[in-house]
């Protein structure tokens, strides 16, 4: 296990940077007295540290270069100790031979930064204007991108050709003789030129990449082949883009030409496996573009300070999708009436907004339902006897207003689970909100002290069944054909899901990669994803309780397998009922059960538990019961209120209401090429008076 895994990160972070900083105590100390066994060992050291510390603490680096005490500094430091040392050493002449060593040793700084100035220009030269993934982009001529110690680690860099010349100045220091400095510092300086060299080779014509306005060019006629008609936009930050894939197969399945359009280069990447074309517009300029494309609407499931700067653009309409619906007023944001239509999951949505009176139009308002919940399956009845019950626990996050109702975490969580994992029949699975933590540090304490909790009970079922004990639940594991399984399902989901790059890769390299791809490889993907959570259930004992936190298995796949859910007030309700299993949702908000369900109309047909959590027993006899199920019947009407009808398909009426949206922006682009001068009369004036000045020009011209 790491260190880093037993000790708190904190910790391990202050031990290193005491070990550093008494390195250089050390190295002091050496070069005054002088004492060489003390100095070589202190610099030597100090310098291997620093080298761990890139690979494994680049946190604790990053708040050093903070305070100015980056890795030139570092190593500056580290060097000029050592020449102090030399000056005090017996047996070295100053001006003979510490001379030339000083001077070789400024020249390794001067070539350092040559190559950075010359890895500035690369890196510039390769950050293109427009990042795109699965689109043809041999046209562009891209070529595989430098080693990544030159182009993107100069602190890597900078140690790793340090270690010669350190090296060959403490063996100077050892033995009184500056062959051994020279020797070093030769060593470093020939590798720092030849890598300064082989970098600059990327500025030749051969893989120089096309200058921004080429590219512009080539984006601008790749757009007018493709002919993208509907598209999803998305901005947000590292742990939001589940926010856009949710929606990244009802897009593949639409009628018409589907596009992406991103706004943050890392994007890219986290995008979910799609044959969808993607690309990525960081500068408003370029995003401007689009305007005089085919594209007529775009989706935005996620509202962001670069929305504004989309909405610019008159000739695409604009669809608010959200990235889930609750009674949350962040379900409501009054940001919605900025677009031409909002849809919605079903009524409930609807009635939401205008009791909401944020200025949204209810002629704008559109019920599509959600067609990404088609892989939940219908309730199959109760567990069988002879089985575990399963529940998924999925609370969500605890949001950025600090309302104690907005996440069961921190008032309730460990109570649910403590109650959970006292029933000897139910298997657990705890999968928490990728935020949980982010804005109040309580939640992510809970959520560890959860985690523990459920550890721990696994080892209690396994320790009791080897001491003969117990009922001996969670002690029989599936045979190694089924982690063996499993592993093949994952490679080769991995093969399709996932792009290989190699290590030095950049963005441009990706893209190159990343190209048009082949055909059918969506339906694989699909067919890949369900052969590896048929294998990952399979591979787990029926009694283990579990900790989901990976994007694999999603949250869909929980609902499948689950018995039961508990949650808190979050679109994982609604998306829950399309199952029309039971639920239940935790209420932390110090309303009354009565006015607790008045306030939040998605609560109405669960179990609603106390921050105590006493209503557990009760609901795990009803899930293992129907005849003590009395909410069966308050389901099936609330998923329709939630999710409208069954029929038509939601996907159906999805694409119906994209279809529709496309067919205003044809209309409005045709009112727009009607229109012409003529409509506007002190224009007409104008232009005939202009004509009329207008000299004719001579015969021949």
């Amino acid at each position: 296990m790491p260190f880093a895994g037993i000790v708190p990160r904190r910790a391990v972070q202050l031990t290193a940077l005491t070990a550093l900083l008494a390195a250089y105590c050390a190295q002091l100390v050496g070069a005054l007295m002088p004492h060489v066994p003390l100095l070589v060992t202190a610099a030597a050291g100090g310098l291997a540290l620093d080298l761990s510390l890139q690979h494994r603490q680049p946190g604790l680096l990053s708040l050093l270069s903070r305070v100015r005490f980056d890795v030139m500094v570092r190593q500056l430091l580290r060097d000029m100790l050592i020449l102090i040392g030399l000056l005090q050493i017996e047996g070295i002449e100053p001006l003979k031979e510490q001379s030339p060593l000083t001077v070789m040793l400024l020249s390794s700084y001067l070539l350092h930064f040559v190559i950075q100035g010359v890895t500035i220009m690369v890196r510039r030269d390769r950050t293109l204007p427009v990042v795109t993934r699965n689109v043809d982009v041999s046209e562009l001529g891209l070529a595989p991108a430098p080693p990544r110690i030159l182009a993107r680690r100069s602190g890597h860099r900078l140690l790793y050709l340090s270690v010669p010349v350190t090296a060959g100045l403490l063996t100077t220091a050892a033995t009184a003789d500056a062959v051994w400095g020279v020797l070093g510092l030769a060593v470093s300086l020939a590798l720092s030129g030849l890598g300064a060299g082989y970098l600059a080779t990327w500025l030749l014509p051969g893989k120089r990449t096309a200058d921004d306005q080429r590219v512009r060019e080539w984006f601008a006629e790749w757009l007018r082949g493709y002919g993208p008609t509907v598209g999803l936009y998305f901005s947000g930050g590292t742990t939001s883009a589940y926010q856009a894939n949710m929606w990244v197969s009802t897009l593949a399945a639409l009628d018409g030409k589907p596009l992406i359009v991103l706004r943050e280069r890392f994007m890219v990447q986290k995008i979910t496996a799609t044959d969808v074309p993607i690309v990525c517009l960081p500068k408003v300029a370029d995003l401007m573009l689009l305007e005089h494309s085919t594209l007529k609407m775009l989706l935005h499931p996620a509202n962001s300070g670069k929305t504004s700067q989309v909405l610019r653009i008159p000739t695409i309409k604009h669809a608010f999708t959200n990235h889930g619906e609750s009674d949350k007023l962040s379900s409501c944001n009054p940001y919605a009436k900025a677009y031409d239509e909002v849809w919605v999951a079903g009524p409930a949505a609807r009635a939401r907004y205008q009791l909401a009176d944020i200025g949204v139009d209810d002629r704008d308002v559109v019920e599509v339902g959600r067609p990404q919940l088609a892989p939940i399956r219908p309730y199959a009845g109760p567990p069988p006897a002879d089985g575990p019950t399963t529940v998924l626990y999925a609370p969500t996050w605890e949001g950025w207003d600090g309302n104690p109702g907005n996440t069961s975490v921190v008032l309730a969580g460990e109570n649910i689970v403590r109650e959970l994992l006292a029933d000897p029949g139910v298997r657990l699975l705890y999968k928490p909100h990728p935020l949980t933590g982010s804005v109040d540090p309580r939640a992510g304490e809970a959520n560890k002290r959860m985690q523990a909790m459920i550890a721990e009970a696994n080892a209690e079922r396994v320790a009791a069944a080897a001491a003969g004990g117990g009922d001996g639940r969670g002690a029989e594991r599936p045979g190694p054909e089924a982690a063996a399984e499993l592993a093949r399902a994952q490679a080769e989901l991995d093969a399709l899901a996932t792009a290989s790059f190699r290590r030095s890769a950049d963005e441009a390299e990706r893209m190159l990669v990343q190209s048009s791809p082949e055909a059918g490889r969506a339906e694989a993907v699909e067919a890949a994803t369900a052969a590896w959570e048929k294998a990952y259930w399979a591979s787990l004992p029926a009694w283990e309780h579990r900790v989901i936190t990976d994007s694999r298995p999603g949250i869909y796949a929980c609902f499948n397998v689950a018995d039961v859910l508990i949650s808190d007030v979050s679109s994982v309700i609604s998306d829950y009922l399309t199952s029309e299993k039971p639920y239940a949702v935790a209420n932390t908000s110090g309303l009354s059960e009565e006015a607790f369900k008045a306030e939040f109309p998605t609560v109405r047909a669960g179990t609603i538990l106390g921050p105590a959590a006493e209503q557990v027993p009760d609901l795990l006899r009803a899930v293992r019961d129907p005849e003590h199920d009395t909410l069966a019947a308050a389901r099936t009407e609330l998923k329709e209120h939630l999710l409208g009808p069954s029929d038509p398909p939601s996907l159906v009426r999805f694409n119906a209401a994209a279809v529709a949206l496309c067919a205003k922006a044809d209309a409005r682009a045709a009112r727009m090429e009607a229109r012409g001068d003529s409509d506007i009369p002190s224009q007409r004036r104008d232009a005939a008076e202009e004509k009329e000045l207008e000299p004719e020009e001579p015969a021949g011209v």
